[in-house]
């Protein structure tokens, strides 16, 4: 074999096995199931959501606090957070600052037994995805989490 056809022959592997890689990599990306956060201070409307959620095919992980969630491990996991708004500490609209400030622009679905104009144009004018009042209408958080998941990147 002469130089060059050696040359082209290993061009040619090194590139078919970095776009394989590459392949294998998105449609592992694409078969993931998206997991879904909760924060919500109140355990029984955190766990019913939870049970909601994952009835949808989601995999959930929940937390008690805005605390909690930031310092977790699965914050960069999440591929969409469902908040409470009025919470003990951190409420949910500083949490979605928090998050920005951090450079994670995670998709938020704001769920409030408490649904004030200020807090809600606050959060929506910061990209929040939805803000609904509790109880909420099922199809109306299907719908804003379809349009979350369908806006995260691949």
């Amino acid at each position: 074999m002469t130089r060059d056809v050696r040359r082209l022959r290993h061009y040619l592997s090194v590139r078919f096995f970095y776009y394989r890689s590459q392949i294998i990599e998105l449609e592992a990306k694409l078969s993931r199931v998206p997991v879904i956060a909760i924060v919500d201070d109140d355990d029984s409307f955190r766990h019913a959501t939870m049970s909601f959620i994952r009835s949808l095919g989601y995999a959930v992980v929940q937390f008690a606090s805005a605390d909690a969630f930031l310092k977790s491990n699965r914050l960069h996991d999440a591929d969409c957070l469902i908040s409470d708004v009025q919470m003990p500490g951190m409420n949910g609209v500083e949490l979605q600052g928090k998050l920005i400030a951090q450079g994670h622009h995670l998709p938020i679905i704001f769920l409030t037994a408490f649904p004030e104009i200020k807090a809600r144009a606050q959060a929506l004018a910061a990209g929040a995805i939805g803000f609904l009042a509790k109880p909420f209408n099922d199809e109306m958080l299907i719908t804003c989490l379809n349009e979350a998941l369908g806006a995260r990147s691949v």
